[in-house]
């Protein structure tokens, strides 16, 4: 596919608001049939889209891609299809005493044309979940996948393409300055997943047209272990999500507060448990992802290297290979919050650890950064627990695991503050993507009609029932 200009982005959102405004919204019956005809594309293409997901990142396991890209965008579309005809049916709403004769209902009305522009670390799942969200919704669509996965890209297109006709659903590629110009078209709304910094511009591109976003950031993700804690336990689930895409996740485990008289208890398992998932090494390993391209694994060493010239203990869990982008598991210990891998998200297998000493500490080093994208508690005192919950803000919580949350189709799914607004997956999904349109039915009577000149006496007794 090659790149598009801004005039033919203009053109693509234009002819797609035509025929949305000519056709209408779509019946149940041709959303259920475009969303079926979509899983059916993506798994005759399984092969084409697990080839290419390898080609982009040069290492990754086919399995892995199948578990983590495949099973939650099928699972989420067969979610859709289930539960649509619910989520369009009219929902009565109460009407005041004074109106009893009257109906009221909202109705969910597709917005329109949405943009979606998607990451690289995900790039099937992140850019046909909000696809089939948006068609869920009866919408019209632009998808713009990552430039950094060209591959993918590209069967993205194919997939689309064999599908829809341009003017319901297209797929534009480009670098920079044509995601630039994506963000400032004048869509119904805009759904965005990456990095803040790039969010912050979508959103500023986005208010000038005042289109609503939804924004799917990041953040930097803590593991809170409760004092005392089943430590193999936690080990495993959070090396799990740590090296899920060698922790090229944006709710991957960020970093582990534990109690200070657990820290070396907590280490020495989790080293045991990263050799556990990958016994024979990891370069080279066909279970294990590379980074993404040569600068995201120079920007992981320097946090290493930066933290270590800073006094942290640098603990290496298998061999790098450079020229294949492969980054080894790396735990930190003795890490402050000065040092860089703790003032940015670190999107990659290292993993810092701090301690507490109380419970209380935890928490307030948790508020006093920005709101993160997914928060992990691991404890069995629910009152401890409950604590923490209620005196920390984040996106979606998982206790006693790490990264399942994201699979609950019945979640939502979205940030607050730093990492994120708004929310999608399921019907929060489909509540982002259409506008809640209320209907108001007026009966032959109500007391309105007794409210209009010429007034009287009655009007001041219904006005003084009204007010008492």
């Amino acid at each position: 596919m090659s790149d598009v200009t801004a005039i033919e982005l203009h053109s693509i959102l234009d002819r797609q608001r035509a025929t949305f405004l000519n056709a209408g919204p779509p019946a149940l019956k041709q959303r259920r049939t475009d969303l079926r005809r979509l899983k059916a594309e993506i798994l005759k293409r399984r092969t084409d889209i697990l080839r290419a997901l390898k080609t982009d990142f040069g290492q990754r396991s086919e399995r892995e891609s199948a578990i983590v890209e495949l099973i939650p965008l099928v699972q989420s579309i067969n979610y859709m299809i289930a539960h649509l005809g619910h989520w369009m049916k009219p929902q009565r709403r109460h009407v005041s005493a004074y109106f009893q004769c009257g109906r009221a209902w909202v109705v969910r009305q597709p917005v329109g044309v949405v943009g979606m522009i998607a990451p690289w670390n995900y790039p099937v799942s992140l850019a046909l979940v909000p696809l089939a969200t948006a068609v869920a919704a009866g919408n019209r669509a632009m998808l713009k996948p990552s430039e950094f996965t060209p591959a993918t890209s590209a069967v993205i297109g194919e997939i689309v393409r064999a599908i829809f006709p341009p003017e319901q659903v297209a797929v534009v590629t480009g670098g920079g300055e044509v995601g630039a110009a994506f963000s400032a078209l004048p869509f119904d709304h805009i759904l965005f997943t990456g990095s803040t910094a790039v969010g912050k511009k979508v959103a500023e591109a986005a208010a000038r047209n005042l289109t609503p976003v939804t924004l799917e950031l990041g953040g930097k993700s803590p593991v809170v272990i409760a004092p005392g804690f089943a430590m193999r336990r936690v080990a495993d689930r959070v090396a799990f999500g740590k090296l899920t895409n060698a922790g090229q996740t944006c709710i991957a485990p960020d970093y582990v507060l534990v109690h200070e008289d657990d820290r070396d208890a907590f280490a020495a398992v989790y080293q045991d448990a990263v050799k556990k998932l990958h016994p024979g090494g990891y370069a080279g390993s066909p279970d294990y992802t590379a980074i993404l391209n040569t600068h995201h694994y120079e920007r992981l060493s320097s946090l290493i290297d930066n933290a270590a010239a800073q006094g942290a203990q640098v603990i290496r869990l298998g061999t790098d290979s450079a020229p294949d982008h492969v980054l080894a598991p790396v735990l930190l210990l003795d890490v402050t919050p000065q040092m860089a891998v703790m003032q940015e998200e670190i999107f990659g297998p290292v993993l810092p650890v701090l301690t507490y000493r109380t419970l209380d500490e935890a928490i307030a080093f948790i508020n006093a950064r920005p709101r993160p994208l997914a928060l992990y508690y691991f404890g069995d005192n629910r009152a401890e627990r409950d604590r923490v919950l209620k005196n920390t803000v984040s996106g979606n919580v998982t206790i006693n695991g790490t990264l399942m949350h994201y699979v609950q189709d019945d979640l939502p799914f979205g940030g607050v503050g730093d990492s994120g607004i708004g929310a999608y997956h399921g019907k929060e999904g489909f509540i982002a993507l259409t506008h809640a349109r209320g209907v108001y039915r007026q009966g032959r009577f109500n007391a309105a009609t007794l409210l209009q000149p010429p007034f009287g006496k009655l009007a001041d007794a219904i006005i003084n029932l009204i007010l008492r």
